[in-house]
């Protein structure tokens, strides 16, 4: 079972039981407890039967459970045994036990139904001709009312549970055309034609008015007769009650009692060849299967030489050396295989068994009849020969890869909506995971520990045939049914061993998979630093501009410049890579992904119109992968490999701006250094400005060089270190997906909250950079204009005596009194200061949800980024300052007294007691706070 339907079951468990408020836990921890304590459950007769008499002993109707069992098991209900054995683990706790019942009366209350037996509520009923009074009449009255009330919904849900269950095991067959006179024929069968309850010949002498050598000649014929399924004189056959009854006789009374002893005991042998009969002629039919027929047929076999006996008894019946008790001795171990056969076909009658379901019915019997040599010798033959087609389909699937199932009996279902074309379209896995699909009611009960290898195996081989290649299974043998050494499990083993082999070497070889895996990591992880550099410096202008303005053809032609023009230019698939503009941004794009299926869905289906992105949040490769590496490399894949992308160029091009701060100060710093012997007030633009812009490079830096090399490079690590010791294509997929959701995880991407709040500190440090940009850009136009003014006052003369010296005191005149005006002014400062208020909060509220995820989650991938940040302890002050202040508000909650408060300021005092460190968890209350 998958982890998605445990989580879903788990969920829906604690919704019936009302825990869904209550429970602190959430479904995800019971669900990762589950998956790892789970283990298959071998069904054995000892333990079923142990289990069944605990329930019986624990429950008020023992035989109505009982009765209950015996029915469900007749119809070849799978899972019934483990379903009994956890039942019989319940009825030994009593807690559970006490809850369940309790629930059970609550929820019967609000619904306004009662839990009381009906036999016990109509038991109740006063007896007629009572006299009752008027409170009497009212009880009665609700106690009827409640039971009215739970009937139907009873009734009801059992009708919609069956409805959809039947809808469920609807098969898509196409069944071959059939004539009109194949069912309007009554006599074409073996069986009685037609049964009354009375004999139609008025003129058949009753038997007891003959003598009794007379009467024992008659009857024997009317047995020989009722053998071949024909009525006789004297023993007539009763109209059926149900279509799976089992055939009833009537014999003439009249006969001698001894002699009317012995015919009923001779009569199951013919209920048994009606029933046989009746099976061998419904289920050879088109639709009920090739594993029916072939059971049918063998059916037939045995059916021939059942009449092969009644002949040799017709002809000693002839001969006149026939009697009674010879009939009973000669009849005795066909009366055994018989009723074998009539129990065989009853099971698949009642549990409506079809293809596969058969042979896990048939195995069962097999294995059962282990005290019964001969018996389970027949349930061999008739298991084997039942086997036959459905390992004829078997042995196609696992030596060629090619499902011939044209009545839906195999374990493997073939989705012929899904085609391997849409791996580069449908964000999904759809056409590995769904293409081909292990269908769980159809796998016999001896094949459900190699399902999941025949399903691999099949899948593997279909998409060698799907690449060109002829398919020659060098251990192509035939598959025979066998009960003890069980050699097919051996034979399917080495065709998965053999398909494995062939389909990793067409991929890692042939198709250099890990060598196209590697090329993507070079531009989407930004692997190659030349390129990316290269690039965004060639498309600086363009993803400055909105979606709608941008062309892409102009990206592509800039991509090919930097592709061709940098290392990557001796990468052999660089020609695979494309330019992408997607119509929604990095966040939007997640939490798409994230509330898919769920009620949230709707609310980010947003018009790309109303976003109004620009090129460098809307930009994104995109690659071109063929089959059948787009298996591996799928459109899902491409997807998380575009998240990872978005988000690290986001982050160099915020890296980018805030290092363009400093290239363009610093030509204002050149000019501005004589400056210095004019004004002091400059100093307080470049050291606000510089300190704040080195800290937000700082954390945009260590950020970038977490994800790169502590993530991304540590995740590739393991995965080549896997890859190496690879054995088949499933585990590709899994090592793969690992690195892919390991790199989404540790780089904040599958954390809502955190990935807001890295994305509002990039907002400000983007933000900073412009506003900065500005100012300096503005300073710069100054001192290219002032000396410009300056000659327009002096004249021609000032023209014609132009001096340096001058000319240089002019310039760091007018920058200076720029930049002392720019420095003098409230708005500066308070810009400055609200920069970095907004930045060192956003900062604080980052490192504090990285060190409660951690101490939550028990991850300790995200302590790197808190030790980077925080390596020489400048925000350790501070959030020691948050943590005192948290811990001592739920101390004073909890004592109640509300005398103080922990000042709010990074600089407050607080006590020792309330440390906070990095790595450490935090004290849930300060020690000696009162």
């Amino acid at each position: 079972m998958s982890e998605f339907k445990v989580h879903h079951h788990v969920s829906e468990l604690l919704n019936l039981l009302g825990m869904r408020s209550a429970d602190p836990v959430g479904a995800e921890v019971y669900t990762e407890m589950l998956l790892n304590n789970m283990k298959p459950y071998i069904t054995t007769q000892v333990s079923a039967h142990q289990a069944k008499r605990q329930i019986a002993g624990s429950t008020q109707t023992p035989i109505e459970f009982l009765a209950k069992y015996d029915d469900l098991k007749a119809k070849n209900v799978r899972e019934l045994d483990p379903l009994v054995f956890l039942l019989s683990k319940l009825t030994k706790e009593e807690q559970t036990k006490e809850f369940i019942e309790k629930h059970a009366k609550d929820k019967a209350e609000v619904a306004g139904m009662t839990l009381v037996p009906h036999d016990r509520v109509t038991s109740q009923l006063p007896a007629p001709g009572a006299k009752l009074s008027v409170q009497e009449l009212s009880e009665i009255r609700d106690k009827l009312l409640k039971e009215a009330k739970s009937v139907p919904a009873t009734t009801s849900s059992e009708i919609l549970t069956k409805a959809l269950r039947e809808k469920q095991l609807k098969r898509n067959v196409n069944i071959p055309h059939q004539p009109d006179w194949l069912f309007q024929r009554p006599s074409l069968t073996l069986d009685f034609i037609v049964g009354v309850d009375e004999p139609t010949d008025q003129n058949i002498v009753p038997l007891g008015s003959l003598p009794l050598a007379l009467q024992e000649n008659s009857i024997i014929e009317d047995i020989l007769c009722c053998m071949q399924g024909i009525e006789g004189k004297y023993i007539l056959a009763r109209a059926l009650t149900e279509r799976y009854a089992p055939k009833e006789f009537m014999i003439d009374q009249s006969l001698d009692p001894s002699l009317q002893e012995l015919v009923r005991r001779q009569l199951p042998l013919c209920s048994n060849y009606s029933t046989v009969v009746r099976f061998i002629e419904e289920k050879s039919a088109f639709e009920y299967g090739l594993v029916n027929q072939a059971l049918s047929a063998a059916m037939r076999t045995l059916i021939k030489d059942y009449m092969i006996l009644v002949a040799q008894l017709e002809h000693q019946n002839r001969l006149g050396n026939l009697t009674l008790q010879k009939v009973w001795f000669y009849i005795q171990p066909t009366m055994r295989t018989l009723e074998i056969l009539a129990a065989v076909a009853n099971s698949v009658n009642r549990g409506e068994c079809i293809g596969g379901v058969v042979l896990g019915l048939l195995h069962e019997k097999t294995s059962g009849l282990i005290g019964d040599s001969k018996g389970q010798e027949l349930c061999l033959y008739l298991t084997q020969s039942a086997c036959v087609p459905y390992f004829e389909i078997l042995e196609k699937w696992i030596y060629k890869g090619i499902i011939s199932d044209p009545y839906s009996e195999f374990l493997v279902e073939e989705n012929e909506t899904i085609q391997k074309e849409k791996l580069q379209e449908d964000y999904n896995d759809a056409y590995w995971e769904q293409h081909y699909t292990i269908c769980r009611e159809r796998i016999p009960v001896f094949l459900e520990q190699v399902a999941d290898k025949i399903l691999n195996t099949g899948k593997y081989l279909n998409v060698i045939r799907l690449c060109g290649r002829d398919i020659k299974c060098p251990i192509a043998e035939e598959i025979l049914y066998t009960l003890k050494d069980r050699r097919y499990t051996e034979q399917i083993e080495g065709a998965y061993n053999y398909a494995s082999k062939v389909l990793l070497e067409l991929l890692m070889e042939e198709k250099q998979l890990m060598a196209r895996i590697r090329s993507m990591k070079h531009y989407f992880l930004l692997d190659k630093g030349d390129f990316i550099v290269q690039f965004m410096d060639m498309t600086e202008e363009e993803m400055k501009q909105d979606i709608d303005k941008i062309m892409p053809t102009r990206l592509e032609t800039l991509l090919e410049l930097a592709l061709r023009t940098s290392t990557a230019n001796v990468d052999p698939f660089k020609d695979d890579l494309r330019v992408e503009l997607l119509p929604f941004d990095l966040i939007t794009q997640l939490f798409k992904i994230l509330t898919i299926d769920t009620k949230l869905e709707k609310d980010y289906r947003v018009d790309p119109t109303d976003l109004h992105l620009s090129g460098l949040e809307s930009f994104s490769f995109d690659y071109v992968v063929k089959w059948p590496v787009s298996l591996v490399v799928n459109r899902k894949a491409l997807t998380r490999y575009q998240m990872l992308f978005r988000h690290l160029f986001y982050c160099k091009h915020v890296e980018r701006q805030l290092c363009r701060i400093q290239q363009i100060t610093k030509l204002v710093w050149i000019g501005n250094k004589a400056a210095k012997m004019y004004s002091l007030h400059s100093a307080r633009w470049y050291s606000a400005a510089f300190a704040l812009r080195q800290r937000m490079l700082n954390f945009v830096q260590n950020f970038e060089y977490y994800m790169m090399f502590e993530v991304v490079e540590h995740n590739w690590h393991i995965f080549q270190t896997n890859m190496e010791s690879v054995s088949n294509v499933d585990d590709v997929l899994n090592y793969h997906t690992d690195f892919l959701n390991n790199c989404l995880k540790d780089c904040m991407l599958t954390n809502p909250d955190l990935l807001k709040i890295v994305h509002k500190l990039m907002m400000v440090c983007v933000t900073f950079s412009n506003f900065i940009q500005r100012l300096s850009q503005s300073a710069t136009l100054e001192m290219e204009e002032g000396p410009s003014r300056e000659s327009s006052l002096q004249g021609l003369q000032a023209r014609n005596r132009k001096d340096a010296s001058n000319k240089q005191k002019a310039n760091t005149k007018v920058v200076s009194e720029h930049v002392d005006l720019m420095g003098a002014s409230e708005n500066f400062e308070r810009t400055i200061s609200n920069f970095d208020s907004n930045f060192s909060r956003l900062l604080l509220e980052l490192l504090e949800k990285i060190m409660d995820l951690s101490c939550v989650s028990g991850e300790v991938k995200l302590f790197n980024i808190l030790y980077r940040l925080d390596f020489n302890g400048f925000y350790t002050a501070k959030l020691e300052a948050i943590s005192g202040e948290k811990a001592m508000m739920e101390s004073s909650h909890s004592s109640e007294s509300g005398s103080g408060s922990w000042p709010t300021t990074f600089t407050s005092q607080r006590p020792d007691s309330a440390r906070y460190v990095p790595g450490m968890h935090r004290p849930g209350v300060v020690n000696g706070s009162s």
